[in-house]
């Protein structure tokens, strides 16, 4: 394992970055090609996608890997995916009916509900390789995926200006790069699919529960903003707040390939009952994320706006303090994903559910009251108050749990 730790990094980071900055290509494209109301839709779109995908993973990858139970496989996770997967359609369809959306809008939202179920599929696979020690090919099946997948949804909206048929080519080229990259890895690494156990999905979808229902409220915490001015605001605002929350996103994408490098470490950790270990990774996890939280704001103070302004061809001079708070925001959230990813491998879900449902609660009442009193700017004050709520809950939990582990040592 050691000998793959640096590789296994590398690569993590690579193609994670690389993966997530399609959404930050996708919203430019659409953007400039498409107009600004089109991308009001499609950054709504795309963030509902998002909180659907969590219906299609049920179980994160986290999970998977840190699996101990010798009668579930890796196979039964995949079966169980195909369930979720499933689910995710339904629930994207009745809510877009409920909402009253329009042809338009639903075909894009149920077409990026596609694309973020292959996402949701192709975890367990990356469970698979991960548990391995290839971590690093998880990177490379990512990077790959984050360029071509850019690539062809640049040239399909450049020919066509169509969000929709643009879509299907992006859908089409992550099936195909499934089929003949994923896939060819698993069967050398000599995985071979069982057959379908019901008894063993409905177990792994009752113990994945609490995972599910509080990873499910993490993507509403998120983009509970985003559900306030779609219900208050217009199309072109949807649009300019996905555009400054851009920058948040990728920082919280960060934290989350920081940790994946060490969750065999940490669950070794945790077996051992090495707790001064488990902290000492904790506080450099999470020193990593303040270091990069303060490049990012002090970069974003100088350059931010112009650099957003040139990409996406808008004029947003305005909304350097919304674009600052956000930042901030999404920092306390990458430390709270990182303690997060630790309870997890802990199984320490149902606590973590009862925190997300206390923010979420706080977030669904305050972002509705500030977006309609304060427009974008109470959108960022939302999002900064609900994660610094989170994280205060996280931290006074994680604590709890290690003193009482402490105590049953004795």
């Amino acid at each position: 394992m050691k000998n793959n730790l640096k590789k296994n990094f590398i690569w993590n980071l690579i193609g994670s970055t690389f993966n997530s900055f399609t959404s930050l290509f996708f919203l430019i494209i659409v953007t400039r090609l498409n107009g600004i109301d089109d991308a009001g839709i499609f950054t709504f779109a795309f963030s509902n996608a998002c909180l659907l995908q969590v219906v299609g993973i049920y179980i994160n990858r986290a999970y998977q890997v840190t699996e101990s139970d010798k009668k579930i496989s890796d196979s039964d996770y995949i079966h169980t995916k195909i369930i979720t997967i499933l689910m995710m359609f339904i629930i994207g369809l009745v809510f877009s009916i409920i909402r009253n959306y329009d042809f338009y809008k639903i075909s894009i939202i149920m077409l990026l509900i596609f694309y973020k179920a292959l996402d949701a599929f192709s975890e367990s696979i990356y469970a698979i390789m991960q548990k391995k020690d290839f971590l690093y090919k998880v990177g490379i099946s990512l990077f790959i995926k984050g360029i071509v997948g850019t690539i062809v949804f640049i040239v399909a909206d450049v020919l066509t200006k169509d969000v929709i048929l643009s879509l299907w080519c992006l859908i089409i080229s992550n099936i195909l790069l499934i089929l003949f990259y994923d896939f060819r890895i698993v069967k050398k690494l000599k995985f071979k699919l069982e057959k379908i156990k019901i008894k063993n999905s409905l177990l792994l979808i009752r113990l994945g529960f609490w995972t599910f229902l509080f990873t499910l409220l993490t993507q509403y915490l998120i983009n509970a903003s985003k559900y306030a001015i779609d219900s208050s605001l217009s199309n072109d605002i949807q649009t300019i707040y996905g555009i400054i929350a851009m920058p948040a996103s990728i920082l919280v994408l960060i934290a989350n390939f920081i940790i994946h490098p060490f969750l065999n470490g940490i669950k070794k950790t945790i077996d051992d009952k090495n707790y001064s270990g488990l902290n000492k990774t904790l506080l450099k996890m999470s020193l990593s994320i303040i270091i990069v939280t303060g490049v990012s704001v002090i970069l974003c103070y100088f350059v931010g706006i112009p650099i957003l302004n040139l990409m996406y061809n808008i004029k947003l001079d305005n909304y350097l303090t919304e674009l600052l708070i956000i930042l901030t925001g999404s920092g306390v959230f990458g430390i709270t994903i990182i303690i997060s990813n630790i309870m997890i491998a802990m199984r320490k879900t149902m606590s973590q559910t009862v925190i997300f449902g206390i923010t979420s609660l706080f977030a669904l009442f305050m972002s509705k009251f500030l977006v309609e009193k304060y427009l974008l700017l109470g959108a960022a004050w939302s999002y900064l108050l609900s994660m610094s709520l989170l994280f205060v809950l996280y931290v006074i939990v994680y604590i709890y749990i290690l003193k009482k582990e402490k105590h049953y040592e004795k």
